[in-house]
């Protein structure tokens, strides 16, 4: 399968471009940060379609900075809803089969109790900027499988994370800062908010979501990737201190936190399942495990350089 790849460099495009190689796909990647395409540019984007000729695209480009979005709403906003309008609009004009948009679990917003865990028709309630660019973003794809027929499937991902991942995410902040104290001495591990809970699953486990749902997933269906269990982020941070080479401590510091963080998300991963066969494989534990490993890795290259 010749496969498109947009957000090629980031974290989870890396684990998504190796999957697909892996799986004998034929994969062409673009990203603003390496060969300069940017989602904004629409005819800049139609001409590498026109030049890769992909028979499935793997929307992943865009905003993913859910604290940052606060302070650059508008930014965020363009990336993620006119990015994916684009990439939409460029599909269309060169004949892509199928298109998988990625969207997010954070356009839940807040969920009661009630709704856990949460499916994929709970209504939409974006509390973030970043969340009510997705929102848009989905129903972009949306109108396109509606008014175009195109064939776009939608994945709304819950917390992902893995070795290579941006510290500005919770996990390898913690990582970050635990792999510090492994090398000073200190004890102390700050974190912001330790009391949500979020439905956490490996990238490596993601990206083998995103090719089933390209293979199997039914046009204009939206699918959850999630774990369907929740854990508390204090929990993660012990688990990921019990891996540490020295006794440490949690401290929660206010300057940390979001300016409004969800209480909780879990989500309910059996439309996918159902789908296409997908469960998540690769435990937690491990999981936690080797993001302190790539942690260590860049420490050490940062003290050798």
């Amino acid at each position: 399968m010749r496969a498109l790849v947009t957000g090629a460099g980031g974290f989870v495009g890396h684990h998504l471009i190796a999957h697909l190689e892996s799986s004998g796909d034929q994969v062409f990647g673009t990203d603003r940060s390496t060969d300069g395409l940017d989602v904004l540019d629409a005819p800049a984007l139609q001409d590498a379609l026109r030049r890769f000729q992909p028979e499935v695209i793997y929307h992943l480009a865009g905003a993913s900075d859910v604290g940052g979005s606060w302070q650059t709403p508008q930014n965020t906003f363009r990336a993620n809803a006119e990015g994916t309008l684009n990439i939409l609009w460029a599909a269309r004009e060169v004949g892509v089969e199928r298109i998988l948009t990625i969207g997010s679990a954070d356009v839940y917003g807040r969920v009661t109790s009630q709704d856990l865990p949460i499916s994929e028709d709970l209504r939409l309630a974006p509390v973030s900027p970043y969340a009510a660019s997705k929102v848009a973003a989905d129903y972009v794809a949306l109108q396109a499988f509606l008014g175009y027929s195109q064939h776009v499937v939608r994945a709304r991902p819950f917390n992902h994370l893995g070795p290579g991942q941006s510290t500005r995410f919770v996990a390898p902040a913690l990582a970050s800062r635990i792999v510090a104290n492994e090398i000073s001495g200190e004890t102390v591990v700050t974190a912001g908010n330790l009391t949500p809970r979020r439905d956490f699953t490996d990238v490596r486990d993601v990206v083998r979501a995103y090719r089933l749902l390209m293979s199997n997933g039914r046009a204009g269906q939206v699918y959850n990737v999630c774990s369907g269990t929740a854990t508390e982020v204090r929990e993660l941070a012990e688990m990921m201190i019990s891996l540490a080479a020295h006794p440490m401590e949690i401290v929660a510091e206010a300057d940390l936190a979001r300016p409004v963080d969800i209480p909780v998300l879990l989500g309910d991963n059996s439309r996918i399942a159902a789908d296409t066969g997908w469960v998540p494989q690769i435990p937690l534990l491990q999981t936690v495990a080797d993001l302190l490993e790539d942690q260590r890795a860049s420490a050490h290259v940062a003290r050798d350089s």
